[in-house]
């Protein structure tokens, strides 16, 4: 393996999941069956996919001064990632609040809080060439821009999740090297009809996107992932997996994995593979950082 880090400017979430039977109507007032508290947000989860993986990370965050703040801190390092970048901030720390159905899908909203007070000063940490840099849209666009342009001119590849999805500014756009999105997201950013039964409409838009970025990766929960990597396609197959418990951080864990196998040098091809498999196993444990794999569980799925 290289010695090349990961480097994630991203949000920090405390996120409160509620299990439910199914996700109630607008207006409906249903009974729940637990409420869990687990550390998230994409950017923590990303990152702690990565380091779980074995691979050196640098996670660079907002906090609030509330209770939620602590607790996200203590969390981080109990990981045994570095919490000198994860820095606090005057106010409530961002909460994300996830309903998951007995049929383990889930439906969320995410309040940012600290991660919009993500400046782009608190993203200049050291980067060396063929480090590979990883944001997503839960922090402000020009502190993203900012992170990636630099990152660029010092050598690193540039990764972008555009989760939540959003307009990107085509200078955000030319910023990033890879981006990753789910087939909802692509259908959003393209404005194109998606059916994720059918790859050829997933290409098309995928493929829509490449005047402005090279690397076009979406992934298609349980029937894997497609690709478009400049001129090739690829399309790496789902993995059947006997239960689904919970989706939510599966999407984080595939963005991860990447990252950390990209880092390493793993040919992209190799690396889409990997980081399938370890999104699969996101989603048979409860909970987004928590569910994430590590190196060894990886391989023996592979």
């Amino acid at each position: 393996m290289g010695s090349a880090k990961v480097v994630v400017a991203g949000s920090i979430n405390m996120d409160i999941v509620v299990r439910a039977a199914r996700h109630p109507q607008p207006g409906e007032t249903l009974l729940g069956q637990s409420v869990q508290f687990f550390a998230g947000g994409k950017g923590a989860n990303q990152a702690i996919a990565a380091y779980r993986l074995g691979t050196p990370v640098i996670l660079i965050a907002r906090v609030g001064d509330d209770g939620f703040g602590g607790s996200l801190r203590a969390f981080v390092s109990q990981e045994g990632l570095d919490t000198q970048r994860v820095l606090a901030t005057a106010g409530a720390s961002g909460t994300a609040l996830i309903t998951v159905a007995d049929s383990g899908e889930n439906t969320i909203v995410v309040v940012p809080g600290a991660n919009d007070a993500l400046s782009p000063v608190d993203v200049e940490v050291d980067i060396e060439p063929g480090d590979v840099l990883v944001s997503q849209c839960e922090i402000p666009a020009q502190t993203i821009e900012h992170f990636f342009v630099r990152g660029k001119r010092l050598g690193a590849r540039t990764l972008l999740n555009a989760a939540p999805a959003r307009p990107l500014a085509p200078t955000l756009a030319a910023a990033a090297d890879v981006l990753v999105v789910n087939e909802s997201e692509l259908a959003i950013l393209t404005g194109a009809a998606v059916d994720a039964e059918d790859a050829g409409t997933v290409i098309a838009a995928a493929r829509s996107l490449q005047p402005a970025i090279e690397n076009v990766v979406v992934t298609l929960g349980g029937r894997g992932a497609v690709a478009c990597l400049g001129p090739v396609s690829e399309t790496v197959p789902g993995r059947r997996v006997e239960v689904v418990v919970d989706t939510t951080g599966a999407g984080d864990g595939f963005v991860g994995a990447l990252a950390a196998r990209l880092a390493a040098g793993e040919p992209f091809a190799q690396a889409l593979v990997f980081a399938n498999a370890a999104a699969s196993i996101c989603v048979e444990r409860p909970g987004a950082a928590a569910s994430m794999p590590t190196m060894a569980e990886v391989l023996a799925v592979l």
